[in-house]
């Protein structure tokens, strides 16, 4: 699908200030890597987003944010038709959230007070905006979903495994198979998962098709074709999986996207 750049939403210089907005992007906007002198939480109000760094790739669907600090080099994605929600978290204020980027689940009060900071309603009380930040932050102080967390390893025999995954996230290469590209047994290469990414290469597999998956069917693609192009033999397999990670089924999941999402004002930056 041919991705349109004419958006409000323009790339941001380095170490630049942003200020909070919204705006509607089409699937597969992509935004080069970039920081902000400030924090920033990025929201999907409807649609999804991808958000990587050197320490791996988040995926925030629309029951998701993501947080990234002060000159944090950063590139996000976009999936389906997206309404997203852009906070400028002041410095000061960013000494009470996590000093590397995370993934938090949004409750009502929270997405309640993003879509208050971002719709472009004027500030009718002197302050009203910063003690919404307050609550805001107050909501980001609960420990942080890591399910959907995808971690990049440093290892160059770890990396050649990951990037040969990355290339057909449906390849159902054994371990093994993967060790003789590079040059590394199984039991090495399985050691390694756990040492440098915290997780085992099923987890890592499993999470990479997941990520594949919310973008499939966050652009309208089935439940069933969604299975079989992220490389699950059966549907059922599938749902079990993404109901785990994501914490609903892929059918639920569509079903929100359909809701219609709030109206939205300019994205400034």
């Amino acid at each position: 699908m041919p991705i349109d750049r004419h958006s409000a939403l323009t790339v941001i210089p380095p170490h630049m200030p942003m200020h909070s907005g919204g705006g509607w992007l089409p699937h597969g906007y992509h935004l080069d890597s970039h920081s902000h002198a400030q924090g920033q939480l990025v929201y999907a109000a409807a649609g999804a987003l991808a958000t990587t760094t050197e320490r791996g790739t988040w995926v925030s669907p629309a029951n998701r944010a993501t947080w990234t600090p002060p000159g944090f080099a950063h590139s996000h994605r976009f999936y389906g038709r997206t309404d997203v929600r852009v906070l400028a978290i002041p410095v000061d204020l960013c000494g009470d959230l996590l000093p590397h980027p995370s993934v938090f689940t949004v409750r009502p009060l929270l997405r309640e007070a993003v879509l208050v900071l971002t719709d472009g309603r004027p500030e009718v009380r002197p302050g009203a905006h910063r003690r919404i930040l307050s609550v805001i932050v107050d909501e980001l102080s609960d420990n942080p979903d890591q399910s959907l967390h995808l971690p990049e390893p440093r290892d160059e025999r770890l990396r050649t495994v990951t990037d040969l995954l990355h290339a057909d996230p449906a390849r159902p290469a054994t371990l093994t198979e993967l060790g003789g590209a590079a040059g590394a047994s199984a039991r090495t290469l399985s050691r390694l998962f756990q040492a440098e990414l915290g997780m085992s290469f099923h987890r890592w597999r499993t999470t990479l098709r997941i990520h594949h998956a919310l973008a499939h069917l966050t652009d309208g693609m089935s439940v069933t074709d969604t299975a079989v192009m992220c490389g699950w033999s059966n549907p059922s397999s599938f749902i079990d999986a993404f109901s785990e990670i994501v914490g609903q089924t892929p059918g639920s999941y569509q079903a929100a996207l359909r809701v219609s999402a709030p109206d939205v004002g300019s994205l400034r930056t």
